[in-house]
């Protein structure tokens, strides 16, 4: 899988669309480890999701898990239903 890398500055929300595989079990875990490490280490995540132009991967800090959302700083939601990897 090749993704563009981007500033979280770039994301065109948008542009945003859901994933071809369901999230995985693993990959949720993975979601809550990244939003411990954002907010009691500062360290950040690359994040990978899918877009109307492709795939697009973004390194950052992940402020927040919900449901639905990660939260990023500047108040940028990305659907966890579109996002395909995240590595730390």
């Amino acid at each position: 899988m090749t993704a563009e890398l981007i500033e979280k500055e770039e994301i065109d929300v948008s542009k945003i669309i859901a994933a071809d595989t369901q999230l995985s079990e693993e990959l949720k875990n993975r979601l809550i480890a990244t939003q411990r490490l954002g907010n009691e280490f500062k360290a950040k995540a690359t994040i990978t999701f899918n877009t109307t132009e492709g795939y697009k991967r973004v390194t950052t800090t992940v402020w927040s898990v919900t449901e639905k959302y990660i939260q990023l700083k500047n108040n940028i939601h990305i659907p966890i239903k579109c996002i395909v990897d995240i590595d730390f």
